[in-house]
């Protein structure tokens, strides 16, 4: 008689070792009161809410019908999508990119912000990971099996690590490091002083530099967010990777950068002729548009993002929940009232209030004490969630 038992399969050790996805709880949280017929207003995640420019959506359409992408595209992509990028950056910020080794095209910049630990860091290497930050980078250390030591963004310092106070026995021994301004979750901006330090850094210990620039195109207060690549010598020690996620409301595309170093760029596009066949050539060419078209439509995401930002610090005050201003990205990093733990008041504004936003400890250790709340949702929708939140009169 055959054993009809299933078999018992055991996951890799790299799977066990990857971080819990903390923000799948929370979605999870926000949907079981929406099943409730609750009227949610959902502030938590960095998704997009508006549709992707009408002139981009055209261009997909009449690209689909191309023959010539109904087959397996060019393993690094299309060279009209690399020359695209290398003159955005070179119209919005006068950087200089090689198509060719220069700019590598990703499935969205996630992917590169996974791909470039497996590329650089072996195990028992050492990374460096600004703390709050983008959990994903941590993704990528993991299945990398390295370590991460942690630089803390504390407020006090405009949420810019402190290079100095890394212990140099650490900075001898990392390989790697993250950055990412405008920055998720505190909305804080860098300038070129700290880019030249973070530079001078990277020199003195030989380690590689990874600007996560996705927030790149939104900026506030008449201030353009400056890219990690205008800063002299930046090429010789790092990448950027930018994305069409955020500056045109492209996040379902799935279309990034890798942009600087030629021998990061290269092992990026090694790793991913491993793993990929390029984006389809339809998604490309519409891509190539938004880079190389009219930049209308990222001015008025921008304006509208900062619009909302200040209707809802208007109405923060108006509660008495003081917080200061980001200045750029489309999130607000918020101070938690006591006796509250990030958790437990983001559980109570989904309770009580109908309002979800993200608890700072998903961010790391130092988020603790502050919630994020993304500027995704119309003015009316966010005054109404403020409202409700001031009702309980927590402030």
């Amino acid at each position: 008689m055959v054993n009809q038992q299933a078999i018992q399969f055991k996951p890799a050790d790299r799977l066990a070792s990857l971080p819990t996805q903390f923000f799948s709880k929370l979605v999870a949280k926000a949907n079981a009161q929406i099943a409730k017929g609750r009227d949610v207003i959902n502030l938590g995640q960095g998704n997009p809410d508006r549709p992707t420019p009408a002139h981009i959506i055209s261009k997909l359409q009449e690209a689909s019908t191309n023959p010539l992408y109904h087959k397996y595209p060019p393993f690094s992509g299309y060279a009209f999508l690399k020359e695209a990028i290398a003159k955005r950056y070179k119209d919005d910020y006068n950087v200089d990119l090689d198509p060719q080794t220069e700019v590598a095209i990703l499935f969205g910049g996630k992917t590169g912000l996974v791909e470039i630990s497996q590329c650089l860091l072996n195990e028992g290497d050492v990374c460096l990971v600004p703390d709050p930050g983008y959990p994903d980078y941590w993704s990528g250390v993991a299945l990398a099996g390295a370590s991460m030591s942690f630089m803390p963004l504390k407020e006090e310092n405009g949420f810019l690590p402190d290079l100095q106070a890394i212990d140099p026995h650490i900075a001898k021994q990392a390989k790697l490091m993250f950055m990412n301004y405008p920055n998720n979750p505190t909305g804080a901006v860098a300038d070129s002083k700290f880019y030249d330090e973070v530079i001078a850094f990277a020199k003195k210990y030989n380690i590689a530099v990874s600007s996560d620039f996705a927030y790149g195109a939104i900026g506030f207060d008449g201030k353009k967010p400056i890219s990690f690549l205008q800063s002299e010598g930046a090429k010789d020690v790092g990448v950027e990777f930018y994305t069409l996620s955020k500056s045109y409301n492209m996040a379902g595309w799935r279309v990034g950068f890798a942009l600087g170093n030629k021998e990061i760029v290269a092992m990026i596009n090694l790793i991913q002729d491993h793993y990929y066949c390029s984006l389809f050539g339809g998604i490309q060419e519409a891509a190539a548009l938004a880079l190389t078209g009219s930049q209308q439509c990222v001015q008025e995401i921008n304006q509208r993002y900062e619009q909302r930002r200040n209707c809802v610090y208007q109405e923060l005050e108006q509660i008495g929940w003081k917080a200061a201003a980001p200045g750029g990205s489309f999130f607000c990093w918020l101070p938690v009232p006591a006796p509250y733990t990030s958790e437990q008041f983001a559980d109570l504004l989904l309770e009580k209030a109908d309002v979800v936003v993200a608890p700072g400890i998903g961010f790391g250790t130092h988020g603790e004490g502050y919630v994020r709340l993304g500027l995704l949702a119309d003015e009316e929708r966010l005054q109404e969630a403020i409202a409700r939140i001031g009702k309980l009169n927590l402030f």
